[in-house]
């Protein structure tokens, strides 16, 4: 009492805390996931890697030969000789030339004589004003065709297209326009 004095500890200093705990990596789990394809739409043209191809801005005046499958998207007057290769002319895809080719597909439309080794195939949106020479076609419904067809025996040697100076010959021209059926 006589000087005694109130002493209080001093607080405590305080406790270290405890770093967060770290995420360390487990061991992966395999999940069971499933890829959805969409599947490629059979009215679309598919443009391939390794295919040239001619953008729809562009026009091409003369003659077109290569060693590889072309897709056309634009303008293309003259010839196009693609002997062993695909030509497949897309939607916005507009051509004045005889084709040579082993496979023709035309989305859009193709003025001139065609041969193709094997097929000739004009889809629904697409319109071929010319001859053509080839061992199997496929005119879709809703497809335009004026001209004259070939269909070479498996086997027999293709001739290259006629000049385009006979689509306009007179003489027996056939048109067959195919009418998209009723179905509803």
């Amino acid at each position: 009492m006589w000087g005694k004095k109130d002493i209080t500890p001093p607080p405590a200093p305080p406790e270290p805390q405890a770093p967060p705990p770290v995420n360390l990596p487990q061991e992966a789990k395999p999940v069971a996931t499933t890829l959805m394809v969409k599947p490629s739409e059979p009215d679309r043209p598919q443009v391939r890697p390794g295919q040239a191809h001619i953008g729809k801005s562009v026009l091409v005046k003369g003659e077109i030969a290569a060693s590889e499958d072309l897709y056309v998207d634009g303008e293309v007057r003259g010839a196009i000789d693609l002997r062993d290769y695909s030509l497949t002319v897309g939607p916005n895809g507009k051509v004045e030339a005889n084709v040579t080719a082993r496979e023709i597909v035309v989305y859009g439309s193709l003025n001139g004589n065609v041969a193709a080794s094997e097929k000739i195939e004009i889809r629904k949106t697409g319109s071929i004003l010319g001859d053509l020479s080839t061992a199997r076609i496929i005119i879709e419904d809703g497809a335009y065709f004026k001209g004259s067809i070939d269909i070479m025996k498996p086997g027999q040697k293709q001739e290259a297209a006629k000049p385009i100076s006979s689509v306009t010959k007179p003489g027996p021209q056939h048109t067959f326009q195919m009418a998209e059926s009723g179905k509803g």
